[in-house]
């Protein structure tokens, strides 16, 4: 992030503290889901083998991919608001007046949908360890890991942002995450899926972001994961570059 796209952040900071209700109010979403294992399914389904062979409960199982759920809806959720901005409320034409450039713009965002996403994973973060649901000293390494994982999908969300025509493209925005939380190793292990499938969805960045969160939490750690990582950064990077170009293109006309 660049000294001038603190700006913007600065900027949203100071509308976030006009509705700070909207924005907070999404911790509660994946704590629900958090609780519903809890309560219901652990009963029902019973122990499940996670990273590594370890047998652990079905909450334990669940909680790293609802974390790492709660990091992608954290950043799209607010990533996606680079379309009121551009389209109706011409932020960027005004910003574009000042020292910054395009580049600053999406940097900013990003960071501060970064910080979005951090809320909420923090939050989670706070309830696992209070519910002793991290079961290695490697655990301590899931936060940053979620910051990651916040990146990456705040990255494809500017990218794909700047293609946006109308609000019924928010739809699509909404197709994608649901597909991704549900058919991501979330609820169940990769090796439930059709053998047909488990390659597509290991090749998910959910996936990579739930494997890379569950072998931190017990402590699977390994050569292995460096993939997982690469794979994240490499999708951060992308979007950052994808959105960067094209709204120039879009920006400057």
């Amino acid at each position: 992030m660049t000294v001038k796209s603190v700006r913007l952040v600065e900027r949203n900071l100071t509308g976030f503290r006009r509705m700070p209700l909207i924005v907070v109010s999404g911790i509660f979403e994946p704590l629900f889901y958090l609780a519903l294992a809890s309560v219901g399914f652990e009963k029902l389904v019973g122990d499940v083998v996670g990273p590594g062979g370890r047998v652990m409960s079905y909450t334990s199982f669940a909680a790293p991919a609802f974390l790492a759920a709660a990091a992608m809806q954290g950043a799209i959720y607010e990533i996606t608001n680079m379309f009121f901005k551009r389209r109706y409320a011409k932020t960027y034409d005004a910003v574009l007046n000042t020292p910054l450039g395009v580049g600053d713009i999406v940097t900013g965002e990003i960071a501060w949908a970064l910080m979005r996403s951090a809320l909420y994973t923090v939050a989670f973060l706070v309830v696992m360890t209070v519910m002793g649901l991290l079961h290695s000293w490697w655990a301590v390494l899931m936060l940053p890991a979620t910051l990651l994982v916040g990146a990456a999908f705040a990255g494809l969300g500017a990218a794909a942002t700047s293609f946006m025509r109308s609000w019924k493209d928010f739809e699509l925005v909404q197709l994608f995450v649901l597909v991704l939380f549900l058919f991501s190793g979330t609820f169940y292990p990769l090796s439930t899926y059709p053998s047909w499938l488990r390659g597509i969805v290991a090749a998910s960045p959910l996936y990579q972001s739930v494997h890379l969160l569950r072998s931190l939490q017990v402590g699977d750690v390994g050569v292995g994961l460096v993939g997982a990582v690469l794979y994240l950064a490499a999708l951060a990077w992308i979007g950052v570059r994808g959105a960067s170009a094209r709204l120039t293109r879009v920006l400057t006309i």
